[in-house]
């Protein structure tokens, strides 16, 4: 770690504020080649446990440089293992919630710029947005206790979050994710809430009865494997387009990356799945119909929902008796 950037990092500890100036100064001091250490990445969170109104320019280095740091400092690169998820869980928690804005923003983008990360860290962050909204305090809400509405902000950082790549099932809404999105509905039916929220939670109630996760990603020892492969003698492109003319590949090895006569059954056994995903099941029913049934009557978000499923599979949801 150069001194400048020590420097520079306690100053603005010690000051409680930072000027757009010295953000440049510390990206140029620190973060010029795109990397930080451990040192400098402990002295960015100090400096912003310190901060009282950090501005854009603060949050952005914070982000930017924390999530590179925490993604691709261990190898394989892109992927969070469990140590430095719990590391950086810990590194943000007090008193078992998240105090900054900035923090919430770099766990969420964690999640979106890692191949992988493990599951109890989306959902240490998934709690962290839910508790911001039924409490109606928490870093989304600037210090102040707002109604338990669901706010502009909390939308986005839950779609990112749940969306994210790097989560159990990428690009897909699991059951607690929407079981999630039902209590926060509850919790906001009656306040002003954000115009994209009803969007949202159909959307991604939807996605977890009708939705297809598509492939997993590669596993942190798949990833490994593959570092180690291309790393080797004769790697790069041409090596290895190379030794794919003299040898049949293994479509379920490296050969998948470039392609196979395999690779037709593949995309059928994929698009197989999907069709199953989207046949709206009995067991998929009947935990609606549990959902549905939690409260007295059914409100416009349920019924949005209910008109989306209608559309998307053809047929036509019907209610338990007595709920309207």
């Amino acid at each position: 770690m150069t001194m400048q950037f020590r420097a520079l990092a306690d100053q603005a500890a010690a000051n409680g504020s930072i000027d757009p100036s010295e953000v440049l100064a510390l990206r140029q001091a620190g973060w010029a080649d795109g990397r930080i250490d451990p040192e400098e990445a402990e002295s960015l969170f100090l400096a912003n446990e310190q901060l009282h109104a950090p501005d854009a320019a603060w949050a952005s280095l914070f982000v930017e440089a924390l999530s590179n740091f925490v993604v691709n400092t261990v190898e394989p690169h892109g992927y969070v293992d469990q140590a430095m998820a719990d590391e950086l869980v810990s590194r943000v928690d007090r008193d078992g919630k998240v105090d900054s804005l900035a923090e919430l923003e770099l766990l969420v983008r964690v999640l979106e710029i890692s191949s992988s990360t493990p599951a109890s860290l989306k959902s240490y962050v998934l709690r962290q947005i839910e508790a911001a909204v039924l409490s109606g305090e928490g870093p989304t809400r600037a210090g102040a206790l707002d109604p338990k509405a669901i706010n502009e902000a909390e939308c986005d950082l839950l779609r990112r979050a749940i969306f994210a790549a790097g989560g159990d099932r990428p690009a897909a809404v699991s059951k607690a994710e929407a079981e999630m999105l039902f209590r926060i509905k509850d919790a906001a039916l009656y306040e002003v809430n954000a115009p994209q929220w009803q969007t949202l939670f159909v959307q991604g109630v939807a996605n977890y009865l009708l939705g297809f996760g598509g492939t997993e990603p590669l596993s942190v020892e798949r990833a490994r494997e593959l570092d180690r492969f291309m790393a080797g003698e004769g790697a790069g492109v041409g090596g290895f387009l190379g030794r794919m003319l003299t040898s049949k590949p293994d479509f379920q090895g490296f050969g998948s990356l470039l392609g196979s006569e395999d690779e037709a059954d593949y995309l059928a056994e994929r698009n197989d799945e999907a069709a199953v995903a989207q046949v709206f099941s009995i067991d998929e029913k009947a935990w609606l119909h549990d959902r549905l049934e939690a409260d007295e009557e059914l409100d416009d978000l349920e019924k949005a929902l209910i008109a989306f499923i209608d559309s998307e599979t053809g047929e036509t949801f019907v209610p338990r008796p007595g709920r309207t």
